[in-house]
């Protein structure tokens, strides 16, 4: 056990048990590491991390009916103007109304 993170062994031939796993990994490979030229492990952990946070609280999940999985605590939406939040360069990006 490393850092607090313990090995699960799993069966031969059982794909379909690490499937969310799977699938995070071609998500952050297709919409992040794949646009990106990395010089080394400094640039791909700012990658990751800035990633990890776009992907829990700005980005809407089709599984989950299209909700941010930790949105925002609810704010008092008007006329405010729509702000863009730009991660990586631009490469990522969420549109919110920021609180009046």
């Amino acid at each position: 056990m490393v850092a607090g993170v313990r090995t699960v062994r799993l069966p031969p031939r059982s794909p379909n048990l690490n499937a969310y796993a799977e699938r995070f990994v071609r998500t952050i490979k297709e919409s992040c590491l794949n646009r990106m030229i990395l010089v080394g492990e400094r640039s791909l952990r700012r990658a990751i991390d800035e990633f990890v946070e776009h992907y829990h609280h700005e980005r809407n999940h089709q599984g989950m009916s299209n909700q941010l999985l930790f949105p925002a605590p609810a704010t008092m939406r008007g006329c405010a103007p729509i702000a863009c939040r730009a991660r990586l360069g631009g490469l990522l990006k969420y549109y919110h109304q920021p609180a009046a």
